[in-house]
């Protein structure tokens, strides 16, 4: 389908954030830039809202990223970890996640969805279906499920520019110059 993004679109985003940290985190050994996404999706469209669903392990660190979601306009919904007497843990927002688009979508002209997780494929095609939503998702390639890539209205790769959607330590920095030598 053909790239149909104008000033005026409604858009909601939601963020799969455990989606988007493990893939740049294993792909990239780096954290995302939420800032830079959610710019670059927005495409000067009415931002709705935009909401990140995240899990809580009391860190101070996990506090510091939860603030500066807000900062810059992300609101973070925050799941305490579910910890098993087998010592199992228990962290999915993919319920939730779904519900908050389905609530919303009637008040969107556009759905984005951050995350490659091929669990989405049923929500994709239901926003568009009954809701006549454009979908966008938006990950990393190398990690995203090929059917949400598939039935997504628009796949956008974050693995296509690192340098705008990473946010690289020091270390990792002087290994990717070194690497581009």
């Amino acid at each position: 389908m053909e790239n149909v993004k104008h000033r005026g679109q409604r858009v909601g985003i939601f963020i799969d954030t455990q989606n988007l940290y493990h893939g740049a985190k294993n792909l990239y050994r780096s954290k995302v830039n939420f800032q830079n996404i959610i710019t670059d999706v927005l495409a000067d469209r009415d931002l709705i809202r935009a909401v990140a669903y995240v899990i809580n392990t009391d860190s101070v660190e996990e506090q510091n990223f939860f603030d500066a979601l807000g900062k810059i306009g992300i609101e973070a919904k925050i799941k305490d970890i579910q910890i098993f007497s087998s010592g199992s843990k228990k962290a999915d927002w993919d319920v939730g996640l779904a519900i908050d688009a389905i609530r919303l979508a009637p008040k969107l002209d556009v759905v984005v969805i951050a995350s490659g997780d091929g669990d989405f494929v049923h929500l994709v095609q239901y926003l568009q279906g009954t809701f006549g939503c454009r979908v966008e998702v938006v990950a990393f390639s190398q990690s995203a499920s090929s059917m949400v890539k598939e039935y997504a209205d628009e796949f956008i790769d974050l693995s296509e520019n690192p340098s705008r959607y990473l946010i690289f330590n020091k270390t990792n920095s002087r290994k990717r110059n070194t690497n581009k030598q």
